[in-house]
């Protein structure tokens, strides 16, 4: 009785946390008239499976589906490529001034995007790099997180390990290849994820950086859309799904490694 309970609950959580994206989708398939009915329609009639043709015919969402396609992607990879190198080097090597380097790193972590926001911006105005893909990608590169996770899960690597790799004559980079990387993949897939889904879903730095809709990411193309066709809801919701489903794929792709790497991380 205790474990039905329990499965009722969870079961009942599961649903009222999957009912809202249900909903959505509903909305994105209902006709005008049904998104403005006093009483609220839960599944429609008739699928309106053009409201998403529409969607793109009035908006150029191509546009902004390949611009968040390429800098949340770009971006990903320059994490899952540089955040795991740093961090090998602050859990693994001994230099001079390491811990107060790192500490200092972490603080950066304190530091809100809004106090840098403006230097960022006149930086990538007086490089000319506004309302472009480097503009837009250049100063997300490295993440202060992304170093921290990735040096708390390598620490815990036996060092005698590395050390009879290296005496068996293996170069720094072989050890980091062969040694560190295969051991950090349930840590990469949390890494990759959670870049890979904040920056989907980034609207402030893309706001500003981008002056024309050509440029604009996903969720700026669907905020501006909404304020121009504030009526249109089963389009809106249309655009909805579509920023949700890419995030929803990488999950279930990824949600093995990423469940191990939570519970990983956690106990180390």
């Amino acid at each position: 009785m205790r474990r039905a309970l329990l499965y009722t609950l969870l079961g009942l959580a599961s649903l009222v946390t999957v009912l809202p994206l249900l909903y959505m989708l509903s909305l994105s398939l209902q006709t005008e008239a049904e998104t403005l009915s006093a009483h609220a329609v839960l599944w429609p009639d008739a699928p309106q499976w053009g409201n998403y043709p529409e969607l793109f015919a009035r908006a150029p969402f191509g546009d902004f589906i390949v611009n968040s396609l390429v800098v949340a992607g770009v971006i990903t990879l320059a994490h899952l490529l540089f955040d795991p190198l740093v961090g090998y080097v602050f859990a693994k090597f001994r230099f001079p001034l390491r811990n107060t380097l790192f500490v200092a790193l972490l603080a950066t972590l304190m530091v809100p995007f809004f106090v840098r926001m403006i230097p960022l911006y006149v930086l990538m105005a007086n490089l000319g790099w506004l309302n472009t893909y480097q503009g837009l990608v250049t100063p997300f590169l490295m993440d202060a997180f992304g170093i921290f996770l990735m040096r708390q899960f390598i620490q815990p690597i036996p060092d005698d390990l590395i050390s009879a790799a290296r005496i068996d004559g293996a170069s720094e980079l072989g050890i980091y290849r062969r040694i560190i990387l295969p051991q950090t993949r349930p840590a990469l897939a949390v890494l990759g994820l959670f870049t890979f889904v904040f920056q989907w879903n980034e609207f402030l730095w893309p706001l500003v950086a981008t002056t024309t809709p050509e440029m604009r990411t996903i969720p700026v193309g669907l905020t501006l859309f909404n304020q121009e066709y504030f009526t249109l809801w089963h389009l809106t919701a249309a655009g909805s799904v579509i920023l949700f489903v890419p995030t929803a794929v990488l999950f279930l792709l990824t949600q093995r490694y990423f469940v191990r790497g939570i519970a990983l991380t956690g106990l180390r």
